[in-house]
């Protein structure tokens, strides 16, 4: 059921850092589309979170495969209107030895890292260049501004979204659209549930503010950047990582 209000697109809404963005915008009566791949039954949560009276759906859907994208976009378009906010929430970690790395699994982390939001951004941005209003938001990591040992090729596809946001933005400016990424730094969500608590403790210890970030600092800076009291700001990487470096 459509209605006058804007409708974002969050990429991996079952998430941790994915149902607390749903949770933000829906709380500010945006529509909200809440992508999947794998976990309906987080989607599903995701959307009990949408309470400030926009309309919402949940769909599944492989951002790696254009295909899959170019068919979630009808959809949306068809149940909630056309997407005026793209969140690029979407991405899996790898954690090992760069040279010890399997093939199937850096392709897997790359088709959905990066590739994902080179999709989804391909495939949203014309209907946001033809009305000359748009959003798009991409979740970077600190681990792309900096490069993390272990983490190499997730550095990599981190690293390649923020340039990625600072060349798209200048290109798509003219027609009215933002771009900008927020770069999270370590924050407790599912994905990194597996650090045991001395090496939580190791890590609060580097951190200036003390503490470990939680999924709301990165979804309020998300739902800022989309705001209209962000209209003049585009080409940025938002660290959000409590002063880690």
């Amino acid at each position: 059921m459509k209605n006058s209000k804007k409708t974002v697109l969050i990429t991996g809404g079952s998430g941790g850092i994915g149902q607390a963005t749903v949770a933000a915008f829906g709380r500010e009566g945006y529509n909200v589309a809440i992508n999947y791949f794998t976990n309906q039954d987080g989607a599903k949560e995701a959307s009990k979170f949408v309470t400030g009276g926009g309309d919402f759906g949940i769909y599944k859907c492989d951002v790696g495969n254009m295909k899959e994208v170019l068919s979630m976009k009808e959809q949306i378009e068809k149940e909630l209107g056309t997407v005026d906010i793209l969140v690029c929430n979407s991405g899996i970690e790898y954690f090992g030895l760069f040279h010890l790395a399997k093939e199937e699994e850096t392709e897997r982390l790359y088709k959905t890292n990066l590739f994902g939001v080179l999709n989804c951004a391909r495939a949203f941005l014309p209907p946001m260049i033809n009305q000359k209003s748009g959003s798009i938001i991409m979740n970077a990591s600190i681990c792309g501004e900096m490069g993390f040992s272990c983490e190499v090729d997730y550095s990599v596809t981190k690293a390649g979204l923020i340039g990625l946001t600072k060349a798209l933005s200048r290109e798509v400016a003219p027609s009215g659209v933002r771009v900008n990424c927020v770069s999270p730094g370590f924050i407790s969500t599912p994905m990194t549930a597996h650090f045991s608590a001395e090496a939580l403790d190791s890590i609060k210890e580097e951190i200036p503010l003390g503490r470990i970030g939680v999924a709301e600092d990165i979804s309020e800076a998300i739902l800022y950047l989309a705001s209209d009291k962000a209209s003049y700001i585009t080409g940025t990487v938002l660290s959000v990582n409590g002063g880690w470096y």
